[in-house]
């Protein structure tokens, strides 16, 4: 396998933060001896994590085995997986805010056919639907545990318990018709085909999907890290990747 130095887009205090993490867990645990430093440790993480590089390409690059690397990006997927703010801490911090934007998205998996639990119809693929809250201003705040692709929106809303931590924290949402029924503090367009809406409900779907959109830039955040838009992993481990790239991307933006 051919060998060449690259760059991963990623910021260096996510690097930092990460580092330190695993310095701290090594002491913790006692280990007195690796193949890679705390830091190579962390580059090799975030490399396949924004890259999307296979465990065989990442032991080609650090010069360290296949079984090596698959360990020690776990180990740090499941640091950082720990670290993730939950549902509750995500409404504590949106309630300073004015309103949130839910919105679910469909992280693609490999799969095949006969795999219907997974299968989203709406998307025609096999994937994970993940729930995601963004602030007004279209940063990521918070993304749920993921669950199969063939989960509806609505139901997903209602098994994370979204729905009734927004009522709670009495906390504005703004969704599309996904969540129709969802009611509490959930706020969706005018039901109905737009040629039999009145003038007045077209005007207001129309500032509704203008705030709504914004949302969009926290699923172009959450799939700028490769990994994420096209998963060959076991369908166990994608709630722990989305948790740490959530964490890693938190820490980055503070």
């Amino acid at each position: 396998m051919l060998v060449y130095p690259s760059g991963v887009d990623v910021s260096s205090s996510a690097l930092r933060f990460l580092t330190q993490q695993l310095r701290r867990h090594r002491r913790a645990i006692g280990s007195r001896w690796r193949c890679l430093t705390a830091g190579r440790q962390a580059l090799l993480t975030l490399a396949h994590l924004r890259m999307g590089h296979t465990y065989a390409q990442l032991a080609a690059g650090f010069g360290i085995g296949t079984t090596t690397a698959y360990r020690y990006v776990t180990e740090a997927v499941e640091l950082l997986a720990a670290l993730a703010p939950g549902l509750t801490d995500a409404v504590r911090t949106a309630s300073a805010k004015a309103y949130l934007i839910l919105d679910g998205t469909l992280l693609p998996i490999d799969r095949i056919a006969a795999d219907r639990p997974f299968y989203s119809g709406k998307h025609k693929k096999h994937g994970m639907n993940v729930q995601i809250l963004a602030d007004p201003f279209g940063r990521l705040l918070w993304a749920s545990p993921a669950l199969p692709g063939a989960v509806h929106d609505i139901r997903a809303a209602r098994e994370h318990g979204i729905i009734d931590a927004l009522a709670e924290a009495d906390v504005p949402c703004w969704a599309d018709k996904a969540y129709r029924g969802t009611g509490g503090t959930v706020r969706i367009p005018c039901w109905g085909r737009w040629e039999t809406l009145s003038t007045g409900q077209q005007a207001v779907n129309r500032s509704h999907a203008k705030i709504r959109a914004l949302v969009e830039q926290a699923v172009a955040t959450l799939k700028s890290w490769r990994l994420l838009r096209r998963l060959r992993c076991s369908t166990t481990r994608i709630t722990s990747l989305v948790q740490a790239i959530l964490t890693l991307h938190l820490t980055s933006s503070e």
